[in-house]
């Protein structure tokens, strides 16, 4: 007898928090402001210039600008290979940057990368920042190595 009667208590209950979500919601949708759609007349413009109204904004401020979403940057990644914008990256497409960086350790230009064209490659690298010549590489040598950002283009903008 208790189940019921709990039972019936808790319909009851959820009903109640429903109309009055209802009631709220209608509430909320009439004091929305109406958007005119394209449909809606423009105003009619009589040529008379009106002064722009001033106000001084204090200490306010407008929104934070927008960030791009990680699908937007996977999206300019995946455009990137994508040279013939078919919506597919192809095995060419995929390694055709790498093949100058390739050519660069390829040089017998046999278009097999042994691993002593490696080696010396990777050794060459090694001398040109081993600055002070002693076969060690210091803190400031090796940050020297890190590769070097790509410049961003100006605006010039007016």
């Amino acid at each position: 007898m208790s189940r019921i009667l709990l039972g019936g208590l808790g319909a009851l209950l959820l009903v109640a928090a429903g109309v009055f979500w209802w009631q709220g919601q209608a509430a909320v949708q009439a004091t929305a402001p109406v958007i005119a759609g394209p449909s809606a007349e423009a105003p009619p413009d009589d040529g008379a210039d009106e002064a722009l109204p001033s106000a001084d904004p204090g200490d306010m401020a407008g929104p934070a600008l927008p960030h791009a979403s990680e699908q937007t940057r996977e999206q300019r990644r995946f455009d990137r290979l994508d040279r013939d914008r078919d919506g597919r990256i192809t095995r060419n497409e995929m390694l055709a940057p790498r093949v100058k960086d390739f050519r660069k350790l390829d040089v017998d230009g046999n278009n097999l990368l042994t691993f002593e064209e490696w080696a010396v490659a990777t050794g060459n690298r090694f001398k040109a920042a081993d600055a002070n010549g002693d076969g060690v590489l210091e803190r400031g040598e090796y940050a020297a190595t890190k590769a070097k950002a790509a410049k961003k283009p100006v605006c010039r903008c007016k």
